[in-house]
């Protein structure tokens, strides 16, 4: 508890300090929606609420998975702030709300307890099976915010938890079997490009606060040059590996995510943000190439 007042009071004097003469006024709401990571959390919901209803979901089961997946990823992100606040404040990383003052370390923290919570059961309504996967994946997350994020390690919670989603959403209904393997492996590998894509701008910063996971062991070249890979092997497969020819939508999806991954790759060097959002374009292009198939996921 100290060490968190001690967080809140470092952040509280840093924007203060960033705004001379400056009255600081906390805006808890604000602060709380701008630390769950609201783009990523927005992207991960929707896809799945959609994998959902185009795989023949009725509105309950819709609802169970947006509600499910929407608090899950509201805690890992939520959690991430908290874990991680005094290295951002360390680094003045002013962008984030608990080193710019807006909401409170504690109020992080207890958000990212009280949507685990709800998580929980609202995974496990969507079905005992799919819910046990998908808290496993939410699970992961958190080992990477508590632990894992500072080790070679740190991509395999990223694998595990994107793995989770598509099994997730297939294994909800009564009878319905797991996920093909392509699926799965997919969304894992997406999941390894995701997380290079993310921690691609903060390396510098990272690496000054003693976090030395497998991106920053790569340093930001060999980590930027590496994304492609993992990005268009997970539209190969979702392309290639499904039985039948490969068609028009295959062809289209592996050729947009190869310019997309290549070509971010290459400019992300002036725009360090740009290879995240082409990992999400990629997620999205590659959910609509399984839509077009039908959700053939099994």
């Amino acid at each position: 508890m100290d060490a968190e007042l001690d967080v809140d009071a470092a952040a509280r004097a840093d924007a203060a300090s960033a705004s001379p003469g400056a009255c600081l006024q906390p805006r808890p709401l604000s602060g709380l929606l701008k630390a769950c990571h609201p783009g990523p959390t927005a992207v991960v919901t929707v896809l799945m609420t959609v994998m959902a209803v185009a795989g023949g979901q009725g509105a309950g089961g819709c609802l169970l998975v947006a509600a499910a997946v929407l608090t899950g990823q509201l805690s890992v992100g939520w959690s991430n702030d908290a874990v991680d606040a005094v290295r951002d404040t360390t680094t003045r990383r002013r962008t984030k709300p608990v080193v710019a003052g807006s909401v409170s370390v504690i109020a992080v923290r207890r958000a990212a307890i009280t949507a685990l919570a709800l998580c929980v059961p609202l995974s496990l309504a969507y079905g005992p099976l799919a819910g046990t996967v998908h808290l496993i994946g939410v699970a992961a997350a958190w080992t990477y915010n508590l632990r894992l994020k500072a080790t070679p390690l740190s991509w395999l919670p990223y694998a595990v938890g994107f793995a989770a989603l598509p099994a997730f959403v297939s294994l909800g209904p009564a009878g319905r079997p797991w996920p093909a393997w392509w699926v799965v492996a997919s969304a894992a590998l997406l999941g390894v490009g995701a997380h290079l894509a993310n921690v691609l701008p903060d390396i510098a910063a990272d690496l000054a606060t003693g976090v030395h996971g497998w991106p920053q062991r790569l340093g930001p070249t060999r980590a930027r040059l590496l994304l492609p890979l993992p990005l268009v092997t997970a539209t190969a497969l979702l392309a290639l590996a499904r039985p039948g020819p490969v068609g028009m939508a295959g062809a289209t999806a592996l050729s947009v995510a190869l310019i997309t991954a290549v070509g971010s790759a290459l400019l992300g060097h002036r725009w360090p943000r740009l290879p995240f959002l082409a990992a999400i374009g990629i997620a999205a292009v590659d959910v609509a190439l399984l839509l077009q198939q039908g959700v053939t996921i099994t």
